[in-house]
């Protein structure tokens, strides 16, 4: 019988299987050494991942990946111009994972992609930077802390407000209780968003392979409107707006108030205003996350027409608040007496609550935060193998991914749910707990066992 090379092997698995054959960890490399990164998908934030990994000493990006073939010319020649080199080009993302000299994958693919790459890359021994939100549903989201913690990867979270060195001043000054305690969060995003506007079945262009971008969902026949950014405005492939841009101010909220369990009543509503189109995902929606401790986050988020909000982020406190516009910025109040009031048609004298104003608070000082971005970060812990020294570990970001998903999972259902932290289950609902997980097209599936 002819025998088939252990290479063979592992590309017939991963192609055929969806997932690739190789367990062991990947030996670890000299921190002197090259760290050598495939970046995958990079029509859009996948831009910032090569630009900025091109740039790095000692780093390496030995392949660009993409279902899309006609973005391959101009990205080499961006990685060549800056590092002066030319990466490999590959639009299969499971022929990557065999390779021994890829050390690292950074993921910027459709948040539906987002677990198995990572699951698969960790299971392979690779090292991983996955875009935000960190899962398509909360069990993706589980399974990925798992394999990074079976196979000992470094596993960065792409929620990079974190690695901001302001926001970690503001941060350490609300965990160092300098405002006292926060109660409340709360997220505001207005990121206006026309119209995708309706569009007939079309020939797939050459250099798409389609079945390969829509992996685990369901075939569906190609539209101009869907590929690329417009998959976000769907539900079949989206995670709305709210796991595309609030997940950043709901981690922000999250890691202030110093959140390390799950809320366990959710609620959220809002719709599709305005727009007729083949959007089928809400522009709109205001979510509220209560805590067993009753502290509480809040979201609103808008694509509408709408004033510029003047400020991202906002923390209550029992001392005066914070608040991220251009700037952070704490504030610490004062209840001023007020002297008694005459009522006019009682002639009684009515002595009224006092009045607060605001003064200044402690200072937020960026300078006492290292300086240093999101990619450098990762990079750093993949040299040192020190997974805590991470600015956004995949728990993390799961725990942040898992309050967007609780706010759509509200708003599919319609009503106020509640939520078991500790098992990650819905509690007396059967329709919520159904969007736990979804449907997995072969071979494209979310393997049962890490």
């Amino acid at each position: 019988m002819a025998t088939t090379s252990r290479r063979t092997f592992l590309r017939k698995a991963a192609l055929s299987a969806g997932a690739p054959a190789i367990h062991a960890a990947a030996a670890q490399r000299s921190p002197n050494n090259v760290i050598n990164v495939a970046v995958i998908g990079f029509h859009g934030r996948g831009r910032e991942h090569y630009r900025a990994f091109a740039k790095m000493p000692h780093v390496r990006i030995v392949a660009l990946c993409d279902a899309d073939e006609r973005l391959f010319p101009a990205a080499v020649a961006e990685v060549e111009k800056i590092a002066g080199y030319r990466p490999a080009t590959e639009f299969d993302f499971r022929r990557l994972l065999e390779r021994k000299d890829i050390d690292a994958v950074s993921i910027a693919t459709p948040d539906y992609w987002h677990a198995l790459m990572t699951i698969w890359a960790c299971q392979a021994g690779k090292d991983v930077y996955v875009e935000k939100p960190v899962s398509f549903t909360i069990l993706e989201g589980r399974r990925m802390v798992a394999a990074a913690r079976k196979y000992k990867r470094i596993v960065q979270a792409g929620l990079d407000l974190r690695s901001e060195s302001e926001a970690r001043a503001a941060m350490r000054l609300l965990h160092d209780g300098k405002l006292g305690q926060v109660y409340r969060g709360k997220a505001i995003i207005t990121k206006p968003r026309g119209s995708i506007g309706h569009m007939q079945e079309a020939s797939i262009p050459e250099g798409v392979h389609w079945d390969l971008f829509l992996g685990p969902t369901r075939y569906i026949p190609y539209t101009p409107n869907r590929l690329h950014y417009g998959w976000h405005f769907f539900w079949e492939t989206s995670t709305t707006d709210i796991g595309n841009t609030g997940v950043h101010h709901l981690d922000v909220a999250r890691w202030g108030m110093n959140k390390k369990v799950h809320p366990v009543k959710v609620h959220c509503t809002g719709g599709y205003y305005l727009w007729d189109s083949d959007q089928d995902t809400p522009n709109f929606q205001v979510a509220s996350f209560e805590y067993a401790d009753r502290s509480i986050i809040e979201l609103e988020l808008s694509n509408l027409y709408a004033p510029p909000s003047p400020v991202f982020n906002l923390f209550y406190t029992s001392e005066g608040y914070m608040s991220c516009g251009q700037e952070w910025k704490a504030m610490k109040g004062v209840f001023a007496p007020r002297g008694p009031e005459s009522s006019p048609t009682e002639h009684a004298t009515v002595v009224s609550a006092p009045r607060a104003t605001y003064l200044p608070g402690p200072p937020i000082d960026p300078a006492s935060e290292k300086s240093v971005s999101h990619f450098e970060n990762f990079i750093s812990c993949v040299r040192s193998r020190k997974s805590e020294d991470l600015y956004c570990d995949i728990l993390e970001g799961h725990m942040s991914t898992t309050l967007a998903h609780l706010a759509n999972i509200s708003y599919r259902t319609g009503r106020k749910l509640t939520f078991d932290p500790e098992k990650e289950q819905f509690v007396g609902d059967p329709e919520a707990t159904r969007y736990l997980t979804r449907e997995y097209r072969k071979p494209y599936t979310l393997p049962d066992t890490i």
